[in-house]
């Protein structure tokens, strides 16, 4: 499964990240079963580090919009290498809270398949999603503080950029 998601990862690296800002040096994507069938499993975190040194990456802070004291910080300390991939599986923490759009959306019938900092490729989202029809390539948008360290020199790199909040829909609609 993490070789699967290695090539997708690798597979769209070369896309672009959300047109409007520059792209991350970190990609990743957090997947949970329990977005699908109401339930509180466990959150899964899939790292691709594009860089030629190692780093950790330490945190992400989901940023709440006018929410005092709602954002949602994810303590990682995951240790990626040099162009490499790193997998972290950690409790249940609700990323989904506190925004209309993903609220609203839900309503709608649509279920979250995964939220990333980069666009999913056209071209290749049939690799994760069956039906592709049912797919909206991005629906919510929320920004994130990303802090990674890194390794060689101690360096801790702050990037503020944004989180992309894929939906598909339900079966049977």
């Amino acid at each position: 499964m993490i070789l699967r998601l290695a090539l997708i990862l690798a597979l769209i690296s070369n896309a672009t990240a959300a047109e409007l800002q520059e792209e991350s040096d970190i990609k990743f994507a957090i997947y949970s079963s329990a977005w699908g069938e109401n339930a509180l499993d466990r959150l899964r975190l899939l790292a691709h580090n594009t860089t030629d040194e190692s780093i950790r990456l330490d945190t992400i802070t989901f940023l709440k919009d006018d929410q005092p004291g709602a954002d949602v910080e994810l303590e990682l300390e995951l240790s990626v290498p040099a162009q490499g991939y790193a997998e972290l599986t950690f409790d249940y923490v609700d990323l989904l809270a506190d925004n209309e759009c993903i609220e609203r959306t839900l309503a709608e019938n649509w279920r979250l398949a995964e939220i990333s900092n980069y666009t999913l490729n056209p071209s290749v989202r049939n690799l994760i999603i069956e039906d592709t029809d049912s797919f909206r390539i991005y629906q919510c948008v929320e920004t994130v503080h990303t802090r990674w360290t890194r390794m060689a020199t101690s360096e801790i790199v702050d990037y503020e950029e944004w989180v992309l909040f894929h939906f598909e829909s339900r079966s049977g609609f």
